[in-house]
């Protein structure tokens, strides 16, 4: 299956955790994207779902998807509602939350980003009803992720211009 017959098979987001990828030490394994424009001047972000402003596009790694990247791109598909391809791997990224922090929702979890191209941009989406999208230059998104230090961080990796 390709990326765009996974991206496109359905309307509906994957809800729970039942699938959800752990790693050795029991974290939560998180795919995601930082989406750049074809001159690297702005980069895709969406509502967050809880509270948080703006955020970049990511959920868990499931166990019926072969590589991160395919999680990457199915998240960037329901949150954003986008087809894309993978440009680089922006590698691991360690979750930086305070321990007080995390939950039961939300625990401990590795993060694995991706810098990708936007391929299309649909006007339909599984999480259209709860989530905007905008594209916005680096310092509008350093500012919407500077609670965020794992975002921040991939956000950095990323070859988007300064």
């Amino acid at each position: 299956m390709t990326m765009a017959q996974t991206q496109n098979r359905t309307m509906e987001s994957r809800v729970g955790r039942k699938n959800q990828r752990y790693g050795s030490k029991g974290e939560r394994l998180v795919a995601g994207v930082v989406a750049v424009s074809p001159d690297k001047t702005k980069v895709l972000m969406i509502q967050s779902a809880g509270p948080g402003g703006w955020v970049l596009p990511k959920g868990g790694w499931e166990t019926d998807e072969e590589t991160a990247q395919q999680a990457a791109c199915r998240e960037a598909w329901e949150e954003a509602g986008v087809i894309c391809t993978v440009l680089k791997d922006l590698g691991l990224i360690p979750d930086m939350r305070p321990a007080d922090l995390l939950t039961v929702q939300a625990p401990k979890a590795s993060y694995q980003f991706f810098e990708v191209s936007v391929d299309r941009e649909e006007t339909e989406w599984p999480e259209m009803h709860k989530r905007k999208r905008q594209w916005v230059d680096w310092k509008q998104a350093s500012t919407a992720l500077a609670n965020r230090p794992e975002l921040l961080e991939a956000l950095n990796r990323s070859s988007l211009k300064r």
